[in-house]
């Protein structure tokens, strides 16, 4: 004897006059629409006047259960008994039992808005997590240090080919867009300066502007600034993928450090790589202030080099050098240390990627001015 398949019906409501016919299967899977269904009826309707029969319901799950329930009213779900006998006494079981947990549930009190408390509250809340932040990026910092002391008298676990693969990338290839933003930026110093000067007759002063600006602070600053946009991020892009992947924890299993084979190469090849692009971003800046001497003030190229060798000190140049290593090192820890704080989904990259980028410029910022006011007070 052959059975017929059982036919089964997407859920809904059939209005009959001042009647609901409750048909089809109200399960999860037909969630949405009679989410949608129920929602248009609600408005038209008030729940306690409308006569439901669920004489046609075919399936029933708790989801359906929950839909019924806001279609009918808790109170008459709980009276079920009363006015729908010819029910089965499971799906009764089920209706009453739900109907009468959501009667004795108490009604949310309403939340009072107070903007200056809610205000204090949050930011309370930012400086915690700004805290708990910096405390995580101090003992990323000592683990770093902690495994570089220790593998620096080894050269047998010196991962060379890492540190030049990673210079290649960081530095190398940002040559390019170091040389040219430093240029433009350079140009336009120049520019702004000869515009102001030239009202008190000082244009020549242009020429020590320029040089002041680059030599202490844009050439290492606008530097710092491209690797924490460029470097930084795909450091953590990187190491969140990986840690996404589970390779992290396939490099320990193999009793390997994360930290010695993958942050230490790139933090090297940063420290090695910011001075060199800071180098290239000094002579590209005063380059492009001397093409606008030349073009805007008559200033030669000889001129110009002249009044360099005469008026600016050595010491501007190491002070701006100086900053280099100390930049490349946070952007570095900062990188490595999202990526490793990743917690496996796309989006979760996605974001510790945009908060490495953040903290890596505020960072080089906040260390640059702090720098630049311990450097004049010493009078370097």
């Amino acid at each position: 004897m052959k059975h017929e398949p059982v036919k089964h019906e997407p859920g809904h409501i059939d209005p009959q006059g001042e009647r609901l016919a409750i048909r089809g299967d109200w399960t999860l899977e037909h969630h949405g629409s009679l989410k949608r269904e129920v929602e248009r009826l609600a408005k038209d309707r008030e729940p306690s006047a409308q006569g439901i029969d669920l004489t046609p319901l075919a399936a029933l799950d708790t989801a359906g259960a929950v839909l019924l329930m806001e279609l009918t009213g808790a109170e008459r779900l709980a009276a079920i008994d009363d006015w729908a006998p010819e029910l089965p006494a499971t799906r009764r079981a089920l209706l009453r039992t739900l109907g009468e947990a959501m009667v004795d549930r108490p009604a949310p009190a309403a939340r009072s808005r107070r903007p200056l408390r809610d205000g204090l509250a949050q930011t309370g809340r930012l400086v915690e997590g700004l805290w708990h932040q910096q405390i995580k990026l101090l003992g990323f910092i000592g683990q770093v240090l902690a495994t570089l002391a220790s593998t620096a008298w080894r050269p047998s676990r010196w991962r060379l080919t890492s540190v030049v693969a990673q210079l290649h990338q960081t530095g190398l290839n940002a040559l390019p867009i170091v040389a040219l933003l430093t240029f433009l930026v350079g140009a336009v110093v120049a520019f702004l300066g000869a515009t102001v000067l030239r009202d008190f007759g000082a244009t020549i002063y242009t020429v020590n502007l320029v040089a002041f600006a680059f030599l202490r602070e844009f050439g290492v600053l606008l530097a710092a600034i491209l690797l924490a946009g460029r470097t930084a991020s795909a450091f953590t892009a990187q190491l969140g993928a990986m840690k996404a992947n589970e390779e992290l924890d396939a490099v320990r299993t193999l009793g390997l450090d994360p930290i010695e084979l993958l942050v230490l190469p790139r933090v090297l090849a940063m420290m090695l790589t910011l001075p060199i692009l800071t180098f290239v971003g000094m002579l590209s800046g005063i380059l492009g202030g001397a093409l606008i001497c030349g073009l805007a003030l008559d200033i030669s190229l000889i001129q110009f080099v002249s009044i360099l060798q005469r008026d600016i000190p050595l010491n501007h140049f190491l002070v701006g050098l100086a900053k280099a290593p100390i930049f490349a090192f946070l952007v570095a820890v900062i990188g490595c240390l999202e990526g490793f704080k990743v917690s496996g989904s796309a989006q979760s990259v996605g974001e510790h990627t945009t908060s490495s980028v953040v903290q890596s410029i505020f960072m080089v910022i906040l260390l640059d001015a702090v720098a630049a006011l311990f450097f004049m007070e010493m009078g370097w």
